[in-house]
């Protein structure tokens, strides 16, 4: 007696994988370090932000955000003194680079909803009474600070302002 054996039907699902790639090259966030920082995906900036950045890296966020050095330094919690003594090319410890990384975050969240970072740049330093008269910026030395401007660019972005 002979078998027939069947053709086996292969249970194979066959996902794209572009379904599992990050967002990079084009993300606004990246190009706010200037280049001094080099990464092109998230796991990139995770594993820059735990081996902290050069310091050049947060001269250029700043530049682009039009933060000066006492206000960078505040956000970061250092003595303004302290950044300066840095060398360029000095890595900064990971906390100064994981809240560096927060603030990039937010002003490109922030470009979004405003549709320009110029727009954006003036809105963080006017004073809010959302803010009780103060200016957001003023709230990012603290991450609860970063979570109440996020929400309130959540908040723009859906237009409710009150």
């Amino acid at each position: 007696m002979s078998y027939k054996m069947k053709d086996e039907v292969k249970n194979e699902f066959k996902e794209p994988m572009v379904a599992y790639i990050t967002r990079s090259q084009g993300m606004p966030l990246y190009n706010l370090f200037g280049g001094a920082a080099a990464f092109s995906s998230d796991f990139d900036m995770v594993k820059l932000a735990r081996q902290g950045f050069p310091k050049k890296a947060l001269l250029a966020l700043a530049k682009k955000i039009s933060l000066s050095i006492q206000e960078l330094a505040n956000i970061l919690h250092i003595s303004e003194r302290t950044l300066q003594r840095y060398e360029d090319d000095a890595i900064i410890k990971t906390e100064y680079a994981e809240k560096a990384v927060e603030l990039a975050r937010l002003y490109t969240r922030g470009e979004e909803v405003f549709g320009s970072l110029d727009k954006f740049k003036l809105w963080v330093k006017a004073p809010s009474l959302v803010f009780n008269g103060e200016a957001p910026v003023s709230f990012l030395d603290t991450s609860a600070g970063f979570d109440m401007v996020f929400n309130e660019l959540g908040r723009i972005e859906h237009g409710i302002f009150a």
